[in-house]
């Protein structure tokens, strides 16, 4: 009885137009430029096969944590202050152990106050001990807290440095955490060939900072301690004006610890000129920090704050009115140190320092070469299982080479459609893949064989083989599925391309190898006349 494969028909067809939209989608023309430049728009290359920059940065989370203890610091004398609970100082004594905070010299009769306040405001991020023999009180931060704020440093490194390729224009950047070590990051641009630039670009920890000014200008750090009294206190600390440290025309000023605007209140920054003719950058603050701006400067009319930046002094200024959210920031600046620094502030500084691990710069001939080997073995591969196919299982092959292609264009058209990237791993998932497809037809062939020596007529032999073959089929397709989501899962970079090419690859191989296969058997049987031999 002959079958109605309209339906199945129309399916595939439509499967194989859209897929083929998928690749190519509406090439400019028909020439080989075109229908490469159609490829190429909708099938992006990885980093080995385009050429570009690879780096592995390790983020100093300790650094943030200092930072955050620095501020409760603050927080903690003025919460003192306020509350006229008179103590000795707020310190951090050890700096190896920058999540410890010391309330030191409470005086006697007000230590259940002391202890009532730090217990009310501090207790949920720091565990509270007190010394009975010296009236000191000790923070340390919770673990579960220290934990959270360097997954939250680590995420807010990765947006910043995203936000900063993105300024830089590179297309089809990799920015992700590192799984294979403890609070890294992977970076992986496409085409860069800049790489100097972009790598100071992305590791800039550039801060721009705005301290109140308490002294200075001093010639030298020993003269600055000894207007503080031959020690920096606590809340204060030096910074170089300009010049390299130790130079001759090196100049020091002693500011204040805590900034009264830093690098992630800024909301805008643009390149410009100052009457003087002098370059500029011209920013505006958030509505928050222009609140917090408007107060500081209304209240110290006449005093000096300096702009910081990567720590050194880089413009000391007499408050002549109050400020609120917009302002200059103007100096001895280059072309290129203003178009650096207004992008600096467009995307935010890094809550902390990265470290290099690893650096690697691959050339753009390399990637070709890559992209033409592995072009070369994925052809060779095809034609060579292509023929084997024709020649063993004669024309029966036809159809499962035709299933082999169908099973490549679906591969190609899901790349195209999700914007995968397709990595010279990734070409060996493709090769791996045909492999497994013909593997697939074999299954089925054989056994298909086997009925027939049976003594089945064709059209029974066929339904057979593909019945007895499917859970052999799928159960190999799934093992090797589970195994590639796990290298999705815990794999980075090129590893990932070659999973992903390999699980679309497997499941095009269910819907070819098995679907497309049967349609195609089944219309031929029904051109057959009743007990015709098939050619298998």
């Amino acid at each position: 009885m002959k079958k109605n494969l309209n339906g199945k028909v129309i399916l595939i067809v439509v499967v194989m137009l859209a897929c083929i939209y998928g690749i190519f989608g509406i090439p400019g023309g028909f020439t080989g430029k075109d229908i490469k430049a159609a490829i190429t728009k909708h099938i992006h290359l990885g980093l080995d096969l385009q050429g570009g920059a690879h780096l592995i940065l390790q983020v100093e989370v300790k650094e943030a944590v200092n930072s955050e203890t620095d501020n409760a610091r603050g927080r903690i004398e003025q919460d003192l202050k306020t509350a006229n609970l008179a103590v000795a100082q707020v310190i951090k004594p050890d700096p190896n152990n920058p999540q410890i905070i010391r309330v030191v010299g409470t005086a006697q009769t007000k230590g259940a106050d002391v202890h009532t306040l730090l217990d009310s405001k501090y207790s949920n991020e720091y565990d509270i001990a007190s010394s009975g023999t010296d009236n000191t009180w000790t923070l340390t931060m919770k673990p579960s807290v220290m934990a959270d704020l360097e997954e939250k440093t680590v995420q807010q490194a990765i947006e910043t440095i995203r936000d900063r390729v993105d300024e830089i224009g590179v297309a089809e950047p990799q920015i992700e955490e590192y799984k294979l070590g403890a609070n890294q990051i992977l970076v992986e641009l496409p085409g860069v060939d800049d790489f100097d630039k972009v790598k100071s670009i992305i590791q800039n920890t550039s801060r721009l900072e705005v301290h109140a000014v308490v002294g200075g200008p001093y010639n030298s750090e020993q003269e600055a301690l000894a207007t503080a009294g031959g020690s920096l206190p606590p809340d204060q600390m030096l910074a170089h004006f300009n010049g390299m440290s130790g130079s001759s025309n090196d100049s020091v000023y002693l500011l204040t610890r805590e900034s009264i605007v830093s690098g992630s209140d800024f909301r805008s920054a643009d390149e410009g000129v100052d009457q003087a003719g002098r370059r500029d950058v011209r920013f505006t603050l958030t509505n928050e920090a222009g609140d917090r701006f408007y107060d500081y400067t209304s209240k110290n009319v006449g005093h000096s704050m300096a702009v910081i930046l990567s720590g050194r002094v880089r413009e000391v200024a007499t408050i002549q009115s109050a400020i609120r959210d917009t302002g200059e920031i103007t100096g001895t600046f280059s072309k290129e140190e203003v178009a650096t620094l207004s992008k600096l502030l467009r995307t935010g500084a890094l809550p902390a320092s990265l470290t290099e691990l690893e650096t690697r710069m691959v050339g753009a001939s390399l990637g070709a070469d890559s992209i033409r080997q592995g072009v070369t073995a994925a052809i060779v591969g095809v034609l060579v299982v292509m023929a084997f196919m024709l020649v063993y299982y004669r024309g029966s092959g036809i159809n499962a080479d035709l299933a082999l292609i169908l099973n490549l264009i679906i591969l190609l058209g899901f790349m195209g459609f999700s914007g995968a990237t397709l990595t010279l791993p990734g070409i060996a998932g493709v090769i791996l893949t045909i492999g497994m497809g013909v593997d697939s037809n074999v299954l089925i062939f054989e056994r298909i064989r086997e009925e027939l020596r049976a003594g089945k007529v064709p059209s029974a032999a066929v339904e057979q083989g593909f019945g007895h073959a499917w859970l052999t089929i799928v159960d190999t397709h799934v093992t090797t599925i589970v195994s590639a989501a796990i290298l999705i899962i815990f794999g980075t970079g090129p590893v990932k391309g070659f999973a992903v090419t390999l699980i679309v690859g497997l499941l095009a191989n269910l819907f070819s190898a098995v679907f497309v296969s049967r349609v195609i058997f089944d219309a031929h049987l029904n051109k057959k006349q009743p007990g015709e031999a098939l050619s298998i």
